[in-house]
Order: C-alpha cells, then sequence, then structure tokens
C-alpha cells in the first residue's frame, strides 16, 4: 500500500493559522485538503446556524412562500408529495409537521408498494378529487412535467422542492425550488432533498415571525476616500441582497438630484448606523437643504448584540467572525449587513422548532449521501447536536431501538444504523409507515410503529444477502457483454426496493458502474450506481425516449420502463457501455495521509482535532494519521468463525492505545509481531461498548519501524 502525504508550504500553514485562529495542526490539514478559501474554511471552523445560506437566494422561494400563505388565508387544502427514501420521508415529515403546526390544513403522501417514483397522476387526480388546490413537493417533482400539466387542467397549483438534476425543460409549476437550477444563483448546489424542503420551512417561519417579510430595506452608509466621499448602498429584500449602488462624490461639487442615489432610494425603508454622523456628512457634500430620512439601526442592534454597543462599524469589523473568512476586503457597508442579518435572525428565531427542523435535515442529508461541505456542515453538526441532547418524536424512538440512545453517537452511526433502518420502510413498500412515526403524537404508537420498521430493516437485510448469491454471477457474466464497464443484473426475483442497495454493492465489487432491475408483470424498475467518477446520469440521458420515468444525480440515478422495451434497451446500452471511459481505479491501494503525529500528540486530546472536522462523510473522509516508533505491547485475535483480526496495544510513551487491525491476522510474525517498533496508518474512533466509552486506533497499514519504504511521497512535517 502506498502511503502518501502531501507536501505544503509551512508558511501558508502559518498564515492560514493566524489569519483564521486555528492550530498549526488543524491548518495543515485543511491545507492538504485543499481548503484554502475562507468561504471553504468558515464551515469547517464555524458551527452558528447564522453562516447558513438565505433560503430567500434559492429561486422561486418568496413565489412559493406568497402561495402558501395565500392558501392559509383561503382555508386551502395541502397535500405534501414526498419520496420512498430516507431523505424524501424525513423531509416530508418536516414539512407537514410545519405547516401543521402553523395551521394550515395540510396532508401528505408518499409512493407505497409498486407505485412509481414521483408525483402520479393518481395522486393528482385524487387530490382535485378531494377539493385540494395545492400541491408541494419533496425531493420529487422536478422530472414531472405530465403530472404539473394535469394538475394546472384541474386547477391545483404545484411547487416543487426538489434537488436532482433539472431537464432541459422544467414543468409548468407555480415555484421550482432547487438549488441546481440553471439559472440559480444560490452559492451552493449539493442540499439534500430534505434541506430544500428545510429552506422552504425557514423561509415560511421568517414570513411568519417577521413584519420585514417581502419588504425592501436599503442600509445606507458614507466613507471618506481622500478628498471625496464614498455613499454606499445595499437593498435587501428577506435579508437577501437584491441591489447594490456605490457612488463616489466630492463635497460641494454635486447636487443630489444628478446622482443615482435618489431614484436608487425611492420607495425605501432606509438604515443607517449613527444617523447623527450619516446626516453631518451627507449635509457636507450636499448642502443642509437636503435631508434623507433615515432610522438608526445602532440602538436596537447594540441592546441584541451588546459588543456592538457605542461601536463604529469600523471598529465591529475588527471583531466580526464573519468578516474574516471573507476572501476580499469588506467594507464597513458589508459588516452592516451582517450585522442587520444576525440581529433581525436573533430576533425571530424560534430555537426549539430550527432544532426539531434540523435533526431532520440532518438525517436527509447524512442518508442521500451528500457532500459534507459547506452548509451541510452545519446542518449535520446542528442536526445531530440537537438529536443527541433532545431526539424528536419517531426519531427518540428509533435511537432506543438502535441502541444508540444515551451515547455520543456521529454522523457515521446515523449512516449506518438509523438512515438504513429509515430507509428500510420504503424499499420493503411501507414508507408511511416511517412519515407517521415521525410525525404521531401518541407516544405508544410511536412505538409500536418504531418496533415494525426495525423487523422491516432487518428482513431487508436478510433479503439482500439471499439475492446476492443470485445477483452477482449475473453481473460477472454481464460484464462481458459491456466491455468490462458495466454490470448488469435484471430478473423477476429481483425485489425493487433492493435495486439500489444491490447496485451499490455491485459497484463497488467489480469497481464499475452497475445497474440492477426489478422486472414486473408489466414494467420493469431500475436503480444505478456509479464508480470511478462516471456521470451515470448522462449515460440514462441518450435513452430517456425508453423510460415512462427517470432522474437521479450524477452518480445515482432510476427508471421505470415498459417490460416490452427492455430487450431493445439493453441491447442499445451494452454496445453504447463498451465506449464508457473510466477513472484510473486506484483500487485502494493509496491512503493519503493528513497529518503525521508525534507519540507526543497521541492522548485522548487529539480527539478534539478529530471532532472539529466531524461530520465526516461524503467528500469528508475521516482523518487518516500517520504515527513512527510505537511500540506493540500486546497482540490478539478476533472473529466469530475464524480469528482474521487482529487487536493490539500501542504505546505511544505516554499513553496506551487499543487499536483494531481489520483482515491481519495473517500479517502477524510476517509483517509485525509483539514487542516489534512499528510505523503506522491510522484512523481514530471511540469504542462504544455496555456504557463504555473507550478511545481506539483503527489501523489502515502498518510496517516494522526502519523497514524501507520507497512507495511513501511527502516531506516528513513535525507540524503536521
Amino acid at each position: 500500500m502506498k502511503w502518501e502525504k502531501k507536501d505544503i508550504s509551512p508558511d501558508l500553514v502559518k498564515e492560514i493559522s493566524a489569519k483564521y485562529g486555528c492550530d498549526l495542526l488543524t491548518s495543515s490539514i485543511l491545507i492538504r485538503r485543499g481548503l484554502v478559501s475562507g468561504e471553504d474554511i468558515r464551515y469547517f471552523l464555524e458551527d452558528n446556524e447564522r453562516h447558513l445560506r438565505n433560503p430567500f437566494e434559492l429561486p422561486g422561494m418568496e413565489d412559493a412562500v406568497d402561495r402558501i400563505l395565500a392558501a392559509k388565508e383561503e382555508g386551502e387544502k395541502i397535500l405534501v408529495f414526498g419520496d420512498r427514501d430516507a431523505d424524501g420521508i424525513t423531509g416530508t415529515a418536516l414539512l407537514s409537521g410545519c405547516l401543521e403546526s402553523l395551521g394550515f390544513d395540510v396532508s401528505w403522501r408518499v409512493p407505497t408498494g409498486d407505485d412509481p417514483y414521483g408525483l402520479s397522476i393518481k395522486a393528482v387526480e385524487e387530490f382535485a378529487g378531494a377539493y385540494g388546490t395545492l400541491i408541494i413537493t419533496v425531493d420529487n417533482g422536478i422530472s414531472c412535467a405530465r403530472e404539473v400539466r394535469r394538475a394546472n387542467e384541474l386547477s391545483v397549483d404545484v411547487i416543487i422542492t426538489d434537488h436532482h438534476n433539472p431537464p432541459e425543460t422544467l414543468p409548468e409549476a407555480l415555484a421550482v425550488i432547487n438549488p441546481k437550477l440553471r439559472d440559480s444563483r444560490y452559492p451552493f448546489r449539493d442540499l439534500s432533498g430534505c434541506a430544500v424542503a428545510y429552506k422552504l420551512v425557514c423561509a415560511l417561519r421568517f414570513a411568519f415571525e417577521n413584519e420585514l417579510y417581502g419588504q425592501s430595506v436599503s442600509l445606507l452608509n458614507t466613507r471618506p476616500l481622500n478628498d471625496s466621499w464614498i455613499i454606499e448602498i445595499v437593498k435587501l429584500r428577506n435579508l437577501a441582497e437584491t441591489d447594490r449602488l456605490e457612488e463616489t462624490v466630492n463635497p460641494g461639487m454635486v447636487r443630489i438630484s444628478d446622482t443615482r442615489l435618489p431614484a436608487f432610494l425611492e420607495g425605501q425603508h432606509i438604515l443607517a448606523w449613527d444617523v447623527p454622523l450619516q446626516r453631518r456628512v451627507l449635509s457636507k457634500i450636499f448642502g443642509a437643504a437636503v435631508e434623507i430620512s433615515m432610522l438608526d439601526a445602532a440602538p436596537e442592534i447594540g441592546k441584541e448584540i451588546p459588543q456592538t454597543m457605542g461601536k463604529s462599524l469600523l471598529r465591529i469589523k475588527e471583531l466580526s467572525r464573519v468578516a474574516k473568512y471573507s476572501d476580499r476586503e469588506l467594507t464597513e457597508l458589508d459588516v452592516f449587513k451582517n450585522l442587520f442579518t444576525s440581529f433581525i435572525q436573533k430576533r425571530g428565531k424560534n430555537a426549539g422548532e430550527n432544532g426539531k427542523d434540523l435533526q431532520l435535515a440532518s438525517i436527509g442529508t447524512i442518508a442521500d449521501i451528500m457532500p459534507l461541505r459547506d452548509e451541510n456542515r452545519i446542518i449535520v453538526r446542528k442536526g445531530l447536536s440537537s438529536l443527541r441532547e433532545k431526539p424528536g418524536p419517531g426519531l427518540s424512538e428509533l435511537l432506543f431501538a438502535l441502541e444508540l440512545s444515551g451515547r455520543p453517537f456521529d454522523s457515521q452511526d446515523i449512516s449506518w444504523k438509523l438512515c438504513p433502518a429509515i430507509n428500510a420502510a420504503g424499499r420493503m413498500g411501507n414508507p408511511e409507515k416511517a412519515v407517521s412515526l415521525l410525525l404521531e403524537k401518541d407516544p405508544g404508537k410511536r412505538e409500536a410503529l418504531a418496533a415494525e420498521i426495525i423487523a422491516m430493516n432487518e428482513e431487508r437485510k436478510k433479503l439482500v444477502e439471499s439475492t446476492w448469491e443470485i445477483a452477482w454471477p449475473m453481473a460477472e457474466k454481464s460484464l462481458e457483454e459491456t466491455g468490462g464497464n458495466l454490470a448488469v443484473v435484471c430478473g423477476e426475483e429481483i425485489y425493487r426496493g433492493i435495486t439500489g442497495l444491490l447496485a451499490q454493492r455491485l459497484a463497488r465489487y467489480f469497481r464499475v458502474p452497475a445497474m440492477v432491475v426489478s422486472a414486473g408483470k408489466d414494467i420493469c424498475t431500475g436503480s444505478l450506481r456509479s464508480m470511478r467518477d462516471y456521470d451515470i446520469r448522462s449515460l440514462l440521458e441518450q435513452y430517456e425516449d425508453f423510460f415512462i420515468d427517470w432522474g437521479g444525480h450524477t452518480f445515482a440515478a432510476g427508471f421505470s420502463m415498459e417490460k416490452s422495451k427492455w430487450d431493445l434497451f439493453i441491447a442499445r446500452i451494452s454496445v453504447k457501455a463498451k465506449a464508457i471511459e473510466l477513472a484510473e481505479d486506484s483500487g485502494g491501494e493509496t491512503v493519503v495521509i493528513d497529518a503525521e503525529l508525534p507519540g507526543s500528540y497521541l492522548t485522548p486530546g487529539i480527539f478534539d482535532l478529530v471532532d472539529r472536522f466531524e461530520p465526516y462523510g461524503e467528500q469528508n473522509r475521516p482523518l487518516t494519521f500517520l504515527a513512527r516508533r510505537l511500540l506493540v505491547r500486546d497482540i490478539g485475535f478476533m472473529g466469530k468463525e475464524e480469528a482474521k483480526h487482529v487487536k493490539m496495544t500501542l504505546d505511544t510513551g505516554k499513553h496506551k492505545w487499543p487499536a483494531v487491525y481489520w483482515e491481519a491476522a495473517g500479517k502477524v510474525e510476517k509483517e509485525f509481531g509483539r514487542d516489534d517498533t512499528v510505523d503506522l496508518v491510522f484512523n481514530l474512533s471511540r469504542d462504544w461498548f455496555k456504557g463504555i466509552e473507550t478511545p481506539r486506533i483503527t489501523v489502515t497499514d502498518l510496517k516494522r519501524s526502519g523497514v524501507p519504504e520507497p512507495q511513501e511521497t511527502g516531506a516528513e512535517d513535525k507540524r503536521g
């Protein structure tokens, strides 16, 4: 195995450390992971919800909120239509629960049994027949043009909230909220479906709590520039910036009517910081006869944020946590804008409800394998923190049943245990059980529903294992027809609910993209999972005329089609697959090292660093360390049927660590033994057994110290 530790500049390590207030080891890890911009770094160093993106920056958000508010006024019926997976289930529960708490007449629906993915014409017609007038989709809808057209014919408005890649032509919905739309200015594309629903909920709560909803506010500031003055103004609507003006003028040289200010400020509510000062400056510039009506924001903001009281914007800028992460020099107006946004959020925030909302959004984000970058990190960190402290209805019962209650679980525990349990309800054809669990108010009923879901999860595990024995030989044979580039499984014995799980397992097993299809009586339903950076969606796009419906992400997609078309489809796609270009397969033979740790660093305190980089998952793998010259004190063996794994005690000089080395029993004495001094690459974790937490090293690779390592790259750096 090749050990790879990237060389980095010591000067850059010091610069990042000084600028962002982190230690040198943290700085070096950030740099090795390519996190050098302030915008990237802040989501690893900050936890505050203030750093979440403004939901009104998403296209269609205000139109959606206006329509939902109108439904409340008219007493209209609303249907939340979700998806059957954990992302869709949590999103459905989140949005439905919010609307119910705000007094809406709301019901929900998800595809069950053999229902197709996404909004269906049957669902639209049944809802219209019950005098419903507004459908809001969650985690689906972006490809449902036909269904939305039918809703329009029946005078039912549709709001789409989705995160899947949009087609060339969008459905004719009243509003489409999706960060991946081509005209979207939203700064982050990779929200889960539940997180998009969470953004709608945040926008709705803002509209209910704040008189500023739908109002345009201008923030004004003046600052000197040599012999001139700069007048800068930013327009905000729902705290999102909509326009900005900067005018440079010489005092006494121009009338205000000759500037762009009157037109820009017409009809605006104008706020300033220290109004008496701003008026003196404007009087100096334009003369005493000119007076702009302004409200002073400083006193009110000072009450909510005491550290700003009596300070100038220039002084506050030096103290601002947000300002230090900007990759451009912020002006005093930028500081004012950040202060005003924080003030409004603090004044209107319902912390209890937001915590419950974030719990569901964090689970949806983890379940749908969204990149744990940007605001997804805060969604997951804050959501899991709330989940550990006071889990919401349904989640509490599931955590207890999964033996996660009362222990400091992390994102990987949620990924490996909680998400599969929620997903199991959908995979086994009963997603409504999971939604009901998350919305049920009766504790006794929740306990019974949780037990049903755990039972379905056990059934799902057995089904996957039994079907795997059928699937992998079929996949292996199919590679001969696809040039070794696409593993294909199709059969009546393939249960529809596990096609995605099997496709993922086959992709990892054969190291190529995989497609698993359940062949029903009339319909084939398939799932695809990618491998080696191949855009699986681009493959399906070429055959969309075959599909009843289809969609997905770059690396995971699905479809349904008439069974009569399958033979022609597979013949064509097999030929096409031979030309697929896959990225080079490393085969897991290279391990990328984040930092080298001296033995003195290997104390339980190192978990402060490990926890700082949580949550781990997609695009944020667990930290991988290198340590040299550790002493192997004890060696033992583990395994249910045979002793395949190694447990040992490693002595760092200051601390003794329990360690586990999977599938390494055959290496004992050949590559290392008791009392050997070893160099190793490893991760750090916490082992939880019978209520006792134990720090643990998980070994990735290990060599006796002093053994030549020509394959290792990267210079040693004691700062990490």
